[in-house]
Protein backbone atom coordinates (compact mmCIF):
# COMPACT_ATOMS: atom_id res chain seq x y z
CA UNK A 1 0.00 0.00 0.00
CA UNK A 2 1.39 3.38 -0.98
CA UNK A 3 1.01 6.34 1.37
CA UNK A 4 0.44 9.64 -0.41
CA UNK A 5 1.46 11.68 2.67
CA UNK A 6 1.23 15.11 1.06
CA UNK A 7 2.45 18.07 3.11
CA UNK A 8 0.12 18.96 5.97
CA UNK A 9 -2.18 21.91 5.34
CA UNK A 10 -4.47 23.89 7.63
CA UNK A 11 -8.19 23.80 6.90
CA UNK A 12 -11.18 25.67 8.31
CA UNK A 13 -14.40 23.69 8.43
CA UNK A 14 -17.43 22.52 10.38
CA UNK A 15 -17.98 19.27 12.20
CA UNK A 16 -20.40 17.17 10.16
CA UNK A 17 -20.81 14.72 13.04
CA UNK A 18 -18.70 13.21 15.79
CA UNK A 19 -19.54 10.11 17.83
CA UNK A 20 -17.36 9.67 20.94
CA UNK A 21 -18.59 6.07 21.32
CA UNK A 22 -17.42 5.14 17.81
CA UNK A 23 -14.27 7.19 18.32
CA UNK A 24 -14.44 9.27 15.16
CA UNK A 25 -16.43 11.71 13.06
CA UNK A 26 -16.09 13.89 10.01
CA UNK A 27 -15.37 17.52 9.19
CA UNK A 28 -16.45 19.35 6.05
CA UNK A 29 -13.98 21.93 4.72
CA UNK A 30 -15.21 25.47 3.98
CA UNK A 31 -13.57 25.05 0.56
CA UNK A 32 -15.45 21.82 -0.21
CA UNK A 33 -13.86 18.52 -1.12
CA UNK A 34 -14.08 15.13 0.54
CA UNK A 35 -15.08 14.66 4.17
CA UNK A 36 -12.14 14.80 6.58
CA UNK A 37 -11.82 12.02 9.16
CA UNK A 38 -11.50 13.30 12.73
CA UNK A 39 -10.31 10.52 15.03
CA UNK A 40 -10.94 10.65 18.79
CA UNK A 41 -7.19 10.47 19.51
CA UNK A 42 -6.60 13.65 17.49
CA UNK A 43 -9.39 15.36 19.42
CA UNK A 44 -8.01 14.09 22.75
CA UNK A 45 -4.60 15.54 21.86
CA UNK A 46 -6.40 18.90 21.76
CA UNK A 47 -7.75 18.15 25.24
CA UNK A 48 -11.36 17.27 24.44
CA UNK A 49 -13.25 14.00 24.29
CA UNK A 50 -16.09 15.29 22.12
CA UNK A 51 -17.05 18.13 19.82
CA UNK A 52 -20.52 19.46 18.95
CA UNK A 53 -22.01 18.90 15.52
CA UNK A 54 -21.69 22.07 13.39
CA UNK A 55 -18.86 23.42 15.57
CA UNK A 56 -16.28 25.41 13.62
CA UNK A 57 -12.82 23.88 13.58
CA UNK A 58 -9.36 24.76 12.39
CA UNK A 59 -7.44 21.56 11.75
CA UNK A 60 -4.21 20.37 10.20
CA UNK A 61 -4.91 17.67 7.62
CA UNK A 62 -2.98 15.03 5.77
CA UNK A 63 -3.97 13.38 2.49
CA UNK A 64 -3.26 9.67 2.46
CA UNK A 65 -4.11 6.75 0.20
CA UNK A 66 -7.07 6.08 2.53
CA UNK A 67 -8.47 9.64 2.30
CA UNK A 68 -8.11 12.95 4.08
CA UNK A 69 -7.51 12.84 7.84
CA UNK A 70 -7.12 15.45 10.56
CA UNK A 71 -3.72 15.19 12.22
CA UNK A 72 -4.14 18.05 14.69
CA UNK A 73 -6.96 20.22 16.01
CA UNK A 74 -5.82 23.85 16.25
CA UNK A 75 -9.06 25.46 17.45
CA UNK A 76 -12.75 24.79 18.02
CA UNK A 77 -15.54 27.38 17.93
CA UNK A 78 -19.10 26.75 19.16
CA UNK A 79 -21.79 26.11 16.53
CA UNK A 80 -23.37 29.24 15.10
CA UNK A 81 -27.05 28.86 15.92
CA UNK A 82 -29.87 30.80 17.49
CA UNK A 83 -31.75 27.65 18.51
CA UNK A 84 -30.37 27.47 22.04
CA UNK A 85 -32.89 26.79 24.77
CA UNK A 86 -33.37 29.57 27.27
CA UNK A 87 -32.02 28.68 30.70
CA UNK A 88 -33.59 29.76 33.97
CA UNK A 89 -30.43 31.70 34.86
CA UNK A 90 -30.09 33.09 31.32
CA UNK A 91 -29.97 36.69 32.56
CA UNK A 92 -26.72 35.83 34.38
CA UNK A 93 -25.19 34.51 31.15
CA UNK A 94 -25.48 37.87 29.39
CA UNK A 95 -23.66 39.91 32.04
CA UNK A 96 -20.96 42.24 30.77
CA UNK A 97 -17.51 41.07 31.76
CA UNK A 98 -18.34 37.35 31.77
CA UNK A 99 -15.28 36.75 29.55
CA UNK A 100 -13.07 38.08 32.35
CA UNK A 101 -14.28 35.39 34.75
CA UNK A 102 -11.24 33.13 35.17
CA UNK A 103 -11.24 29.57 33.90
CA UNK A 104 -11.15 27.23 36.87
CA UNK A 105 -9.59 23.77 36.50
CA UNK A 106 -12.21 21.12 37.29
CA UNK A 107 -13.02 17.44 36.92
CA UNK A 108 -16.37 16.13 35.64
CA UNK A 109 -18.24 14.28 38.38
CA UNK A 110 -20.88 12.99 35.95
CA UNK A 111 -22.73 14.21 32.87
CA UNK A 112 -25.86 12.66 31.35
CA UNK A 113 -26.52 13.90 27.82
CA UNK A 114 -30.06 12.42 27.88
CA UNK A 115 -30.96 14.26 31.09
CA UNK A 116 -29.27 17.37 29.70
CA UNK A 117 -27.02 18.19 32.62
CA UNK A 118 -24.28 17.08 34.97
CA UNK A 119 -21.87 18.28 37.64
CA UNK A 120 -18.17 18.96 38.04
CA UNK A 121 -15.87 19.72 40.96
CA UNK A 122 -13.54 22.71 40.80
CA UNK A 123 -10.18 21.91 42.39
CA UNK A 124 -9.94 23.33 45.91
CA UNK A 125 -13.69 24.01 46.20
CA UNK A 126 -16.16 21.74 48.06
CA UNK A 127 -19.37 22.56 46.15
CA UNK A 128 -20.49 21.04 42.84
CA UNK A 129 -20.79 23.13 39.69
CA UNK A 130 -23.89 22.55 37.54
CA UNK A 131 -23.27 22.08 33.79
CA UNK A 132 -26.25 22.36 31.43
CA UNK A 133 -26.14 20.68 28.02
CA UNK A 134 -26.84 24.04 26.29
CA UNK A 135 -23.74 25.53 27.95
CA UNK A 136 -21.81 22.53 26.68
CA UNK A 137 -23.08 23.14 23.12
CA UNK A 138 -22.33 26.86 23.35
CA UNK A 139 -18.80 25.88 24.34
CA UNK A 140 -18.44 23.67 21.25
CA UNK A 141 -18.71 20.34 23.06
CA UNK A 142 -21.19 17.51 22.64
CA UNK A 143 -20.61 15.39 25.74
CA UNK A 144 -18.44 15.00 28.83
CA UNK A 145 -17.04 11.86 30.41
CA UNK A 146 -16.89 11.15 34.15
CA UNK A 147 -13.43 12.03 35.41
CA UNK A 148 -12.63 14.24 32.41
CA UNK A 149 -10.51 17.30 33.22
CA UNK A 150 -12.03 20.59 32.00
CA UNK A 151 -11.86 24.33 32.54
CA UNK A 152 -15.00 26.13 33.74
CA UNK A 153 -16.06 29.75 33.89
CA UNK A 154 -18.44 29.73 36.87
CA UNK A 155 -21.06 32.09 38.27
CA UNK A 156 -23.30 31.96 41.33
CA UNK A 157 -26.76 31.22 39.91
CA UNK A 158 -30.14 31.16 41.64
CA UNK A 159 -29.59 27.57 42.82
CA UNK A 160 -25.83 27.47 43.27
CA UNK A 161 -22.68 27.56 41.19
CA UNK A 162 -23.15 26.98 37.47
CA UNK A 163 -20.83 26.83 34.49
CA UNK A 164 -21.17 29.47 31.78
CA UNK A 165 -18.32 28.14 29.62
CA UNK A 166 -16.69 24.70 29.47
CA UNK A 167 -13.28 24.39 27.82
CA UNK A 168 -10.47 21.91 27.43
CA UNK A 169 -8.16 21.24 30.37
CA UNK A 170 -5.23 22.71 28.44
CA UNK A 171 -7.07 26.01 27.97
CA UNK A 172 -7.79 26.17 31.70
CA UNK A 173 -4.17 25.52 32.58
CA UNK A 174 -2.98 28.12 30.06
CA UNK A 175 -5.48 30.67 31.41
CA UNK A 176 -4.40 30.02 35.01
CA UNK A 177 -0.69 30.37 34.16
CA UNK A 178 -1.11 33.61 32.16
CA UNK A 179 -3.28 35.24 34.85
CA UNK A 180 -1.14 34.18 37.81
Amino acid sequence: MTEINEQDEIVLGKVKWFDPVKGFGFVVSELGGPDILLHANVLRNFGQSSVADAAGVQIRIQKTARGVQATEVLSIAPPETDSFTELEDEEFLNLVGMEETPLEPARVKWFDKVKGFGFANVFGRPEDVFIHVEILRRSGLADLQSGEAVGLRVIDGKRGRMATIVSSWEAALHDTVTEG
